[in-house]
């Protein structure tokens, strides 16, 4: 997965002060170049990137359900490297991220680490990510964005969501280890594998939502969710369903489209329990060879047999002379 572009921190509440983009970070120096939609503050080194950088971004298309003109006003800090990443973040986030956004702030942190990479390909992927979670907040103003819904938008918007992965969550949901969505929104992994599974789970439950209704319910929804002030009333109100209602469709969805024919088709899974299957072939064919080998030693006869050792007392030869 490149940079780990599906696993994008999103932080919330309060800025931290650093989050005031100072003049220097890590001991660098930041110049900045203003653009239509959004202003990119970089290092000297990074100038090149930064107008790259500054191109994407004001080209972005709409995000899906939202205003044309949202987000604006952006900053994006191109740190240059880790140790300024740190220093204006204040270390909150998990080593695998790929990059931060602060909707309080209007502001995204993209690190520039691996250079270009940042403006290609799937480094666009994550500038979309970053982008689409500040077009939500933008939108929505201060209002409660339930975590879930949060980043599994922002990961079908960007195209991050892959669904030939979406049999991962039928096996998990067989064996309830799944975690609910509620518990997403109070903590969200700070593991990597946990935090791979929980936006594969976002971003699914985010896709079913839009699989009926489009952008156009999605635009609906989001618009009701900002007069009515309430992610659920916005819900019941657009999708006739409750949060908890919600998830359950979502897992009969998931276990219907995902069945065991489709999770053991894919090839992971295929080679898995190939091997599984095999492992215990051989384990049975060799209990059968040891009980075999027993058998047959049981019937053999012993090493030293008894007429071997044993004197017939009859032909004990004559003592004397």
């Amino acid at each position: 997965m490149g940079r780990v572009l599906s696993l994008i921190a999103v932080l919330g509440g309060a800025v931290p002060l650093s989050a005031q983009i100072p003049e220097r970070l890590a001991g660098e120096a930041y110049q900045s170049l203003v653009g239509a939609r959004a202003e990119i503050h970089f290092a000297r080194e990074d100038s090149l990137l930064a107008v790259r950088l500054l191109e994407l971004v004001d080209r972005q298309p709409p995000l899906p359900g939202l205003p044309p003109d949202v987000p604006a006003d952006v900053d994006v800090v191109v740190t240059h490297g880790v140790a300024a990443f740190d220093e204006l973040i204040g270390g909150a986030v998990p080593e695998w991220r790929a990059g931060v956004a602060l909707p309080a702030a209007n502001l995204m942190v993209i690190p520039a680490g691996e250079g270009p990479s940042v403006v290609e390909g799937a480094g666009r992927q994550t500038l979309r990510h970053e982008w689409a979670h500040l077009g939500l907040h933008g939108h929505l103003g201060e209002l409660r964005v339930p975590r879930w819904f949060d980043e599994g938008y922002a990961q079908w918007a960007s195209g991050g969501f892959d669904a030939s992965e979406a049999w991962r969550l039928r096996v998990l949901l067989a064996f309830d280890r799944a975690p609910s969505m509620d518990s997403l929104s109070l903590r969200w992994p700070a593991e990597l594998e946990r935090a791979r599974v929980a936006y594969l789970l976002s971003a699914s439950a985010v896709a079913y939502l839009l699989e009926a209704s489009g952008e156009r319910g999605l635009a609906v929804f989001l618009e009701r969710w900002r007069a009515e002030r309430s992610f659920d009333r916005a819900l019941r109100l657009t999708y006739g369903v409750t949060p908890g209602q919600f998830e359950e469709d979502w897992k009969a969805h998931v276990r219907d489209r995902y069945g065991w024919l489709v999770v053991l088709s894919h090839s992971s899974v295929f080679w898995l329990v190939l091997t599984v299957v095999l492992l215990l072939l051989v384990a049975v064919r060799r209990r059968r060879n040891r009980e075999k080998l027993a058998r047959l030693r049981a019937t053999e006869p012993p090493d030293d047999p008894a007429y071997w050792t044993e004197v017939d007392s009859g032909s004990v030869p004559p003592q004397g002379g």
